[in-house]
């Protein structure tokens, strides 16, 4: 099993920066990616970044040169540094992990969320 933490969210003005943190444990070994979603109130939940286990990335439109993601495998963390903050980032934001076992299909784990609220 895969445990999932996540930390750093939080209210933040128009303009300003925040940093999510996701530290993972348990069964870690393979994975094949790493990434961050989120959910507005009444939207579908969405990509934001991702990296892959070569280190390759990729991100939503909405938060190219804004957003990077970035990961410490040492830690199992990986993190979310968010720039130049609008109201339309505001969201619950999702870890997520996804691990691709000896058999069977690739597993995927959630956190628990943590809310970005982005508000002057």
């Amino acid at each position: 099993q895969v445990q999932l933490v996540e930390s750093g969210g939080g209210l933040v003005q128009p303009g300003g920066s925040l940093r999510l943190s996701c530290t993972a444990s348990g069964s870690i070994s393979r994975i094949s990616a790493m990434g961050w979603y989120r959910q507005a109130p009444g939207k579908q939940r969405e990509l934001v970044g991702i990296i892959f286990s070569g280190g390759s990335t990729n991100y939503a439109d909405s938060v190219k040169n804004r957003f990077t993601v970035s990961r410490d495998n040492a830690k199992n963390t990986v993190y979310l540094q968010m720039n130049s903050l609008n109201p339309e980032d505001t969201a619950v934001y999702y870890c997520k992990l996804s691990r691709v076992p000896v058999l069977g299909p690739i597993r995927e784990y959630w956190g628990q969320g943590t809310q970005v609220t982005v508000s002057s």
